[in-house]
């Protein structure tokens, strides 16, 4: 029978036993237990004996020093003993402790070499050991003798030697892209292998390797050895001989030199699925081989102290593969020993309590025996639980207080990871401020995942109501930094220190102040989800606590009780209006929706809306009402869609099934709700415009279905007739495009519905068309009879002209034959412009009536698209031709000629817009509405730009907020514009005009103006490039007329760092860009050198010649024999040839001439083409043909 068997057999004797009343067990099992322990004593004391005298013969053949774990902990501890004094600096009750990691020493510990061998002593005999604790053999009674006990550290070692500091292996420069080295030749049989490539479980491992170790201890030792070095990629082997007769150290600094120094990766550190699995099958089998053990083998004074000894010295190498991987190693193995001091703290608590029972008994009802046998048992036990945590003191303090401030982050990771579990495990040992200072020191580490290993670990400890109070210093000291650390930039730190505030929250609440939970509260207007979603969790923890009793006595004037959530939604609307980011609600809703009920509780909503209050309760005031509506809106808008605010999320997301059907469950829920409870809103709040916009959007999220499944038709009459009466009243854009927006939704042709819908609507439209009409009529009367409209006549036209655009946007206006009527309205109002006699409508009005005409055509397209096999399609398309050219025609006058700045960007969108859609006409007959932009109209468009987008915007009487609306609104111009440009609508010349702007408006159009050229590029790499000069000739143009050219000024260099941008925008293949650059300096050699003549100086150099200087920027996309064909078109077209003058005004054709010859003779020819290889010579013509044969590349 094993000593392991019997162990654990022994154990579930032990709790079998404390189940039983302790007299009845004491009378009945007394003498069976005695006898059974009896007996399996004699049954191993063969064993035990042989294997004893086995290693009494090892130790007297000469086997090679070992060191004693105990006095090297002695040592370790005195040496941390003098630095501690130095490293305290902020008090903790007696103790010091910084508020920040200490400096790094120059006197490291270094972990002490292994003691001389002692004499040889005789072992004594073996005793009966006790059920639980130690292997057999190693128990003692009260005449027994008693093993020796380990010395951890006493003063008594005579024969020991001095202890002086190993000397730290050298290290190894870090390589890139190499797999870990492999032994050519790898060992089967060997841990790393079988651990590796899983060939074997780990339990049958640990077993196999621990029955090696019984026969063998030596060869069991050194297989374990080589598992550590192979496992840091290491492919040196250690022999026999090496552990005989070397010491841990030597063996280290051998093994050092078998990595390779290229290598820069290792097990550890190599990415992939079959390490990643490695590295867990190397924790786990640290871990399995101290569980295996922990009854005998791990007190025998051999096992641990060279596990110990070997990983301490690696884990202080300066190779990083064995510091990390030794690390990984020691500190998985201090958690197994935590288990192990668990188990044996519990089994001493057992027994202690077993042998206070029984000496509780009568002296004649007591059993000698067996007190002594649990006397034994609690001693073994108490050993037990000493030298282990020795083992962990030693080891804390001669790897983890040297490897927690490694400069390798993975490391400094693996510390605070395994810290944190034996403070959870072992917190009578490890939750103290002498070790919970290292966490705290290290929540200021640069890298974000080391960052986030210390509040992983803290956050356990704040969640437990019994380990609160050994927090309390610790807390107060590094609040203020977890409480900066919910800004964190990595998103998941800044999660996790929300999290950890909420535990302290909820244990220490004390200590929060309300500074610090402000700082928590506005997070939940954050960007990122995550981290907004936390701060959530944090507001229901501390704000949108549910209180039952507060609502008991709450009532509604009519008497119906409040529902549970009455306070809290209150609570939350004046939360809401604190923070003063009314703008935001999506963003606070997006927060909470998922984490508190109440965000869904649609009858507590309304209630509160449209319930009076009762007596005890305090009446919403406007503002509260409009920000709860606005709440409760944004709630059914993600319950109805699923889909999170912009800017929190990804743009599309895949759903699952168990998220579709909580959508579909609750689109459910809120429509059964709201199609009887929402027309009670819509009457109530009938006048109030802000109100009505948020809740006339509630509609478009039900599920329509329902108004015919349930029998709601009513309510849908009450419904449309209330959107009716709402666009009747309200002369608002948002409640009317609102309003618009639902009528469509509810206008759907595949919903049972439909047709009492589309009765509403064609209803609201006439009443819409016969408004304008009248208001018009009036209008025009008053205007006929020399009268002056008043403000109500004005106001009335153009509300009603607003109602037209924007339901002719949504719904198909043409049965109503306004559409010729709203063209004569436009050009009735510019030529009064022009003649400047009285328009026949406000200019407001005009800027509605260019809309809805706009709509009109693109209604009118979509129709004859869907009705080309009527009979009159080919009259409709040859009307909506007419319609279109008159339109377009209007606008580019007025874009051209009015002054009336609204008319003039309403119709310069119309006109882009119009052309990009009937740009491109469809097959067949639809065909003949394609229309082409004659070069008229495309240059209304290009000043356009010119005049209103490109412009200094710096007056400081317009706020920020004005600003930003401008220059959005700018930026929609020039967007509009470059889409003709993309879409080859109007020809490339016109993007002249943009491209020079790239460097001087960069910050305001830069992406736009870079994706116009790329697109330009694609279209025609040619003309784009000519198109480039083009622009870099009018920037070159303006400088000549506003001065003199300084080649040295800033504008000049201006210009330079636009060609450069350029020339980045070919890309690296030259190949590709052959022509479109030889085109681009061919032209800018002609501009460079036309006039050839100075007017001012005959005998000067061109005036234009600086712009060689700027042309220097693309030569390096040329290739070799294309720089050569330039240089000759260049002296060509030199009067007179290359001037030998080195003034100043000749120094750019120098400049460009070096740039053309330079390097020539030193650049590689491209890739071998027949077109390549052939060399031209250029004939003696002097003829400045553009498409000169000679000049063809």
């Amino acid at each position: 029978m094993s000593r392991r068997s019997a162990a654990r057999r022994d154990e579930a004797g032990d709790e079998e036993a404390e189940g039983f009343d302790m007299a009845e067990y004491y009378r009945q099992q007394q003498q069976q237990m005695i006898e059974q322990q009896m007996r399996h004593v004699e049954q191993t004391r063969e064993e035990i004996q042989k294997i004893q005298e086995q290693a009494d013969a090892s130790d007297v053949g000469g086997r090679r020093a070992r060191r004693s774990a105990a006095t090297a902990a002695n040592m370790a501890m005195s040496y941390m003993t003098e630095s501690e004094e130095q490293i305290d600096s902020v008090y903790f009750g007696t103790r010091k402790m910084a508020s920040s990691a200490p400096p790094e020493k120059d006197d490291t510990f270094q972990p002490p070499l292994p003691p001389a061998p002692k004499p040889t002593k005789p072992r004594p005999a073996a005793t009966p050991r006790a059920p639980r604790g130690r292997g057999a053999g190693s128990g003692r009674g009260r005449g027994a003798a008693k093993r020796p006990r380990r010395d951890w550290g006493g003063d008594d070692d005579d024969d020991e030697e001095m202890y002086n500091p190993v000397s730290s292996s050298r290290g190894r420069g870090r390589g890139f892209g190499r797999r870990p080295n492999m032994p050519s030749a790898e060992d089967e049989n060997s841990l790393y292998f079988i651990v590796r490539t899983g060939r074997s479980s780990l339990q049958q491992t640990v077993d196999d390797w621990i029955e090696e170790y019984k026969v063998d201890k030596e060869g069991a030792l050194l297989k374990l050895i080589q598992f550590f070095i192979s496992a840091s990629g290491c492919k040196g082997k250690i022999t026999s001989e090496m552990q005989a007769d070397m010491e841990h150290s030597d063996i280290i600094r051998r093994m050092t030199e078998e990595f390779d120094e290229e290598s820069g990766e290792y097990p550890l550190t190599t990415s992939g699925q079959y390490w990643k699995k490695f590295r867990a099958n190397f924790c786990d089998f640290v871990a399995l081989l101290v569980k295996q053990c922990q009854y005998s083998i791990i007190y025998d004074q051999h096992l641990m102290d060279n596990v110990i000894s070997l990983l301490t010295q690696l884990s202080d190498s300066q190779v990083r593969a064995f510091r990390h991987t030794s690390t990984l190693a020691a500190l998985k193995l201090m958690t197994a020993l935590v288990d192990v001091a668990l188990t044996v703290s519990i089994n001493l608590d057992n027994t202690a309590r077993q042998y206070d029972s029984e000496r509780a008994k009568n002296k004649d009802k007591r059993a000698a025996d067996r007190l002594e046998v649990l006397l034994t048992t609690r001693q073994e036990y108490e050993e037990n639980m000493e030298e282990i945590k020795n083992m962990l003191t030693y080891m804390f303090k001669a790897v983890f207080v040297h490897r927690y401030r490694d400069i390798v982050p993975e490391i400094r990771s693996i510390c605070m990871q395994e810290i944190g579990v034996w403070m959870r495990k072992f917190h009578q040992n490890f939750l103290d401020d002498s070790y919970l200072k290292y966490i705290g020191w290290t929540l200021h580490d640069k890298v974000g995942d080391v960052r986030l290993k210390c509040l992983q670990a803290l956050e356990p400890l704040y969640s437990s109501e019994e380990l609160k109070n050994k927090l309390e210093l610790f807390t107060s000291k590094f609040k203020d930094r977890i409480v900066s650390m919910t800004l964190d930039k990595e998103i998941e730190v800044a999660v996790e220190a929300v999290k950890l505030v909420i535990s302290i929250l909820k244990y220490h609440p004390e200590i929060l102040s309300d500074k610090d939970c402000e700082h928590v509260y506005e997070l939940v207007y954050s960007s990122h989800r995550a981290v907004a979603q936390a701060a959530g969790e944090f507001l229901n923890a501390r704000l949108f606590v549910p209180d039952e009793e507060a609502v008991i006595d709450l009532r509604t004037k009519r008497g119906k009780a409040r529902l549970p959530n009455t306070p809290l939604i209150r609570d939350l609307v004046q939360f809401f209006i604190e923070c003063e980011l009314h703008e935001h609600g999506a963003y606070l809703v997006d927060s909470l929706i998922e984490s508190n009920a109440m965000m869904k509780d649609w009858e507590c909503m309304t209630d509160l809306l449209i319930e009076d209050p009762g007596p005890t309760e305090e009446e919403l005031d406007d503002t509260h009402e409009t920000s709860l509506i606005e709440i409760m809106v944004c709630a059914i808008r993600q319950a109805a869609t699923g889909d999170p605010p912009i800017g929190r999320g990804p743009a599309r997301r895949v759903l699952s099934v168990k998220e579709q059907k909580q959508i579909n469950d609750d689109k459910i829920g809120l429509t059964s709700h709201f199609i009887t409870t929402l027309p009670r809103l819509l009457h109530k709040y009938l006048v109030d415009h802000d109100k009505m916009a948020n809740l006339l959007v509630i509609p478009q999220y039900f599920d329509l279905e329902i108004y015919t499944t349930s029998r709601q038709e009513k309510a849908l009459e009450s419904l449309l007739k209330l959107i009716q009466e709402t666009v009747e009243k309200h002369s608002d854009k948002e409640v009317l495009e609102t309003a618009c927006q639902t009528l469509d939704k509810l206008c759907d042709k595949n919903l049972p519905i439909y047709a009492k819908c589309d009765i509403a609507r064609s209803r609201l439209l006439d009443n819409i068309s016969n408004k304008y009409k009248e208001s018009l009529d009036a209008y025009s009367s008053l205007l006929s009879g020399d009268e002056t409209p008043d403000k109500d006549e004005r106001f009335a036209l153009i509300s009603s002209l607003k109602k037209v655009s924007i339901f002719y946007n949504g719904h198909n206006m043409a049965r109503l034959n306004i559409w010729d009527g709203l063209l004569k309205n436009v050009i009735a109002s510019y030529e009064a412009y022009k003649e400047e006699t009285i328009p026949p409508m406000p200019g407001e009005a005009v800027k509605y009536s260019i809309d809805a005409c706009f709509f009109g055509l693109l209604w009118d397209k979509m129709d004859c698209k869907e009705n080309l096999d009527r009979d009159d399609v080919d009259e409709s398309i040859s009307d909506l031709k007419t319609r279109l050219s008159d339109f377009i025609n209007i606008c580019a006058k007025i874009v051209g000629e009015c002054q009336d700045v609204s008319w003039k960007e309403d119709a310069f969108t119309a006109v882009c817009d119009l052309l990009i859609y009937f740009a491109h006409g469809d097959a067949g007959k639809m065909r003949d509405l394609e229309y082409k932009a004659d070069d008229s109209i495309s240059e209304v468009l290009y000043k356009f730009v010119q005049d209103n987008v490109f412009i200094d915007d710096t007056d400081d009487n317009i706020d920020d907020h004005q600003k930003i609306e401008e220059l959005h609104k700018r930026r929609s111009f020039l967007a509009s514009y470059a889409k003709l440009i993309v879409y080859n609508v109007i020809p490339m010349k016109f993007a002249a005009e943009i491209l020079k702007q790239y460097v001087t408006f960069y910050n305001d159009y830069g992406d736009i103006i870079k994706t116009t050229l790329s697109k330009a590029r694609e279209i025609n790499k040619t003309q784009c490039a000519i198109t480039m000069v083009q622009s870099l000739i009018y920037k070159f143009t303006e400088l000549k007329e506003n001065e003199e050219i300084d080649r040295n000024g800033e504008e000049f260099h201006a210009v330079k760092e636009l060609a450069k941008r350029f020339a980045l925008s070919f890309g690296l293949d030259a190949v590709k860009n052959r022509e479109a650059v030889t085109t681009l300096h061919r032209e800018g050699i002609l501009v460079a050198v036309n006039p050839i003549e100075n007017p001012v100086d005959p005998a000067g150099a061109p005036p234009n010649l600086p712009f060689l200087e700027i042309l220097t920027e693309f030569t390096n996309k040329l290739l070799r024999q294309d720089k050569k064909v330039l240089l000759e078109y260049l002296d060509k077209r030199i009067a007179g040839g290359v001037p030998s003058s080195r003034s100043e005004v000749w120094a750019p054709l120098h400049m460009y001439r070096n740039s053309l010859v330079h390097g020539e003779e030193d650049i590689r020819p491209p890739p071998t083409r027949k077109a390549y290889q052939k060399k031209r010579r250029r004939s003696g013509s002097d003829e400045d043909d553009p498409n000169d044969e000679d000049f063809r590349l």
